[in-house]
């Protein structure tokens, strides 16, 4: 078991009619000025906008809005936000969205009080030394960025896509309502489990193998969403499945299911640089890579494998052959990405197999010119990384 911290200071309101308190909320945290952060015309099409606008209105805080937030957000929207939100004075962001709203949010928020590029966080050239405060009315639970430290960025004129954590930056307040949740599209709604049971996979699979309250928390959670995901894709509207995973999205990405770990994220940033290179939808390209890095990292890790295939996917325990159960658990998740609709290979990814410098410049940028290595339950450097790489392309 490893020392722990276990910081977790965002203040949750679930539930239905919840964003009515969003006015109060604002309040209490200091807002005297918003910035309204949001993506695109679902926001707007679902009323939730013209609703964040009306409580505001009626509670007197004045506010700017900024839209356009896309599925791996981009840099220049951010500097974009910087600039408003500098001249109108803004001291507060509400994030109304899913987990690339509030990366962005955040990324403002870092970026308002700094006098130099905002970028050089990402790029290790500073360190945020503040950050606006920001609030979440959150649409699309999957990154759990809306109770996590984390904020991860795509840089469009360079191509790389980098993630910073600073407990600077964590929500001040995140307004959960599962009603707003109905409409998603399957594949999001699918993409979105898979991102959630990744976040926790990733802090699972590690050399720390005696924290057995914290293993028991996280299989729970990953069974939980892995049985919810198929319920809310027969019912859309089945508010308990929805709140299973609303509620599961922000336990899996606050650290709760890492304390007393260490965890791994390999991953996550391989695919960070699948997602840069081909603008894919980030929990569909974590399951075209996971299998694939799970069997490269397997050796010497069966026992823990077997307990994630037995505990979490309900395969059968060969007592005599850890490896045997291990690698059963690993096809079953790959069954369970095919029947929620995700690809499990990165030709059903992106409609075509990966060219040899394709991915030799995947390993290349996820490595930072074989400077950075990845990983905990097996370090991986360079030329493992192109091996994964190879292993996911099918």
């Amino acid at each position: 078991m490893k020392d722990f911290n276990f910081y977790a200071p965002t203040e949750v309101v679930f539930g239905k009619q919840s964003e009515e308190q969003v006015a109060q909320l604002v309040k209490r945290y200091g807002g005297k000025k918003v910035l309204i952060h949001y993506g695109g015309k679902s926001a707007k099409r679902s009323g939730l906008l013209d609703k964040m606008e009306a409580l505001l209105k009626e509670a007197g805080i004045p506010y700017v809005m900024l839209g356009g937030v896309v599925p791996n957000p981009r840099l220049s929207l951010v500097r974009e936000g910087i600039e408003l939100c500098r001249k109108e004075q803004v001291d507060f962001i509400l994030a109304v969205g899913g987990g690339s709203v509030i990366d962005s949010a955040k990324a403002i928020g870092y970026g308002v009080p700094y006098e130099g590029d905002v970028w050089d966080f990402w790029l290790g050239k500073d360190a945020p030394k503040a950050c606006l405060p920001i609030g979440a009315v959150l649409t699309i639970p999957a990154a759990g960025s809306e109770m996590s430290n984390s904020c991860v960025i795509s840089n469009e004129e360079t191509g790389l896509k980098l993630g910073i954590n600073s407990n600077l930056c964590r929500c001040r307040f995140c307004i959960m309502n599962p009603e707003r949740t109905f409409t998603l599209p399957p594949y999001q709604t699918a993409a979105g489990a898979t991102d959630i049971m990744m976040h926790t996979m990733e802090r699972y699979f590690t050399v720390h193998e005696d924290m057995t309250l914290t293993d028991g928390i996280a299989e729970a959670l990953m069974r939980t969403v892995k049985d919810c995901v198929f319920d809310v894709l027969r019912d859309p509207e089945d508010y308990r499945a929805r709140a299973q995973i609303m509620w599961a999205g922000s336990l899996s990405h606050n650290d709760l299911t890492e304390c007393g770990t260490c965890k791994d994220f390999a991953t996550h940033k391989l695919e960070h640089e699948l997602s840069a290179m081909f603008d894919v939808t980030h929990g569909a390209g974590l399951a075209a890579i996971w299998s694939s890095w799970a069997r490269f990292v397997l050796p010497g890790h069966e026992s823990r494998f077997a307990r994630f295939a037995v505990n979490v996917m309900g395969v059968d325990n060969d007592f005599t052959n850890p490896e045997r159960t291990a690698l059963k658990g690993i096809e079953a998740m790959e069954q369970f990405y095919h029947a929620i609709g995700m690809p499990v290979g990165v030709k059903e990814l992106i409609g075509r197999t990966l060219t040899d410098d394709e991915i030799k410049e995947l390993a290349r940028k996820a490595s930072r010119d074989g400077k950075l290595k990845l990983g905990n339950i097996r370090v991986l450097e360079r030329p493992d990384m192109e091996e994964v790489f190879r292993l996911a392309n099918f």
